[in-house]
């Protein structure tokens, strides 16, 4: 893969993470300067088609990234992000405040990451009856999710969700970071969606943060988010997990 296919891959994972619309050459140029024609540029979307990255749902729609086309866009594109100043105050001001008032963490830090990822959250301790989730009204509203067949198919899934968590730590280092996406999951039946997870320990036991969501997830924010909340909790409690959705 040269360069610019690099540079275009990850051009249209990136819109088509804001739009959930199937990504053209047209959109391409009105966002972004490769510096070539829109005819080089479909020519280049046909290669990263056929190498598995990308894949076109319709004759005459544009591309979504396969599951191959994420994993690229995660191990060699994403990068590293800090989350924003607003982001990391109003995590500082929210954590302070529920250690202050000694509330449940592990509901008060799934309700927090719904509000900051606008996925579903849920958080609980491993290997405890205590798991808690905000945000499914945000879930079913992604495009993904607008079957009901997919719908029914995600709220089954999350019913058993605290069964499958705990094998899932079974795998997971502790200070590791661990992004799934479609396939991989380990979890199954949300094989159309993606998930990062990190655990901790604390004195009362192992945690664990987790986003599970559509493939159309901003890795790099959900990562950062993630990787931040397990710095501040690593002397509390907790697992959580944020769910994303993903378009086909």
């Amino acid at each position: 893969m040269i360069d610019r296919q690099k540079q275009l891959l990850s051009a249209i994972v990136e819109l088509y993470t804001k739009t959930a619309v199937p990504v053209g050459s047209q959109a391409l140029l009105e966002h972004y300067d490769f510096g070539v024609s829109s005819a080089t540029l479909r020519n280049d979307m046909v290669a990263l088609e056929e190498a598995g990255y990308l894949y076109q749902p319709h004759v005459s729609a544009g591309r979504i990234p396969t599951d191959e086309g994420y994993r690229m866009y995660v191990e060699e594109m994403m990068g590293d992000t800090d989350l924003s100043r607003e982001d990391q105050r109003r995590l500082q001001k929210e954590l302070l405040m529920m250690k202050a008032k000694n509330t449940r963490l592990s509901r008060s830090t799934a309700k927090l990451l719904s509000a900051l990822s606008g996925n579903l959250a849920v958080s609980g301790m491993v290997g405890k009856d205590e798991l808690y989730d905000f945000g499914m009204r945000e879930m079913i509203e992604k495009p993904e999710f607008q079957e009901i067949d997919e719908l029914c198919r995600l709220v089954e899934t999350l019913d058993t969700l605290d069964e499958k968590l705990d094998g899932i730590m079974l795998e997971l280092k502790d200070g590791e970071t661990r992004i799934f996406i479609g396939n991989e999951n380990p979890i199954t039946g949300i094989d159309n969606c993606s998930m990062i997870v990190a655990p901790y320990q604390t004195e009362e036991g192992r945690g664990m943060l987790a986003i599970i969501g559509p493939k159309r997830m901003d890795y790099a924010k959900n990562k950062s988010l993630i990787e931040y909340m397990r710095k501040f909790l690593g002397t509390s409690m907790g697992v959580m997990v944020i769910l994303i959705p993903h378009v086909w």
